[in-house]
């Protein structure tokens, strides 16, 4: 992969990598507790991925771009049996999910903090139960959408390292976002759509916490969609 041109079917982060100095606080987990958790991609992953956890867990869910990580520790907590892999490639965000991490003594909460593509391209296949991507950047601007993190290219991913039956979970106050990933998921043949009537995705998913993006959507007077997908064998396009 080094020796290849990165591009949007290798890569799919765009954007800044670092805000505001981190406290030394933050600096200091950075050096010392995220080597801890960090996902060593130069290593073979392990045919069990549920070994990455230093205790037993009994299912593993991804979370790409958890923000500050208020949604991915209340996960982690509500659900001690079940390995969490959080994706971020924004530094100052992994700092404050670091020290939740050590706050709380979690111990089912492993990082990557770059592409999440990197991560995706390298486990093995049919070992997530569940992928959520909770109000990734909508990249508004119509000559942008092709930077948002739902194309064919990135459900092909999903659908090879989701378990069958396995769960993507998508939210998002966007409505041009909402129907592009329904679009992209429905042409893209491997996913099923749970939704049965309109209640089922504008209600939040069970156990669900909110999160600050959400919060701002209903201040500004944006609703959102909490939409759910079952991974199944992709449909052959006659």
């Amino acid at each position: 992969m080094s020796q290849e041109r990165r591009n949007r079917s290798t890569e799919a982060f765009f954007g800044r990598r670092k805000g505001k100095p981190l406290r030394d606080q933050q600096a200091a987990r950075l050096e010392n507790l995220m080597p801890t958790l960090a996902v060593d991609l130069s290593t073979p992953a392990p045919a069990d991925i549920k070994s990455l956890f230093r205790h037993p867990v009994t299912a593993v869910r991804l979370e790409i771009g958890f923000g500050g990580g208020e949604h991915l520790v209340h996960r982690a907590t509500e659900n001690p049996e079940t390995g969490f892999i959080g994706v971020e490639p924004f530094v100052n965000s992994m700092a404050k999910l670091l020290a939740s991490v050590e706050e709380a003594g979690l111990s089912n909460i492993r990082t990557h903090d770059d592409d999440a593509t990197q991560l995706l391209d390298w486990l093995p296949a049919g070992c997530i139960d569940q992928i959520d991507l909770l109000y990734p950047d909508p990249w508004p601007k119509r000559k942008h959408w092709k930077r948002r993190f739902v194309s064919q290219v990135n459900l092909e991913r999903f659908n090879r390292v989701l378990k069958p039956g396995g769960l993507f979970c998508f939210a998002s106050d966007i409505d041009t976002y909402i129907d592009w990933t329904l679009i992209h998921c429905r042409d893209h043949g491997g996913f099923d759509w749970t939704a049965r009537n309109a209640s089922d995705w504008t209600t939040p998913f069970a156990g669900w916490p909110g999160t600050r993006y959400e919060a701002k959507a209903r201040r500004e007077g944006r609703g959102s969609a909490y939409l759910t997908f079952k991974r199944i064998e992709k449909k052959i396009q006659r």
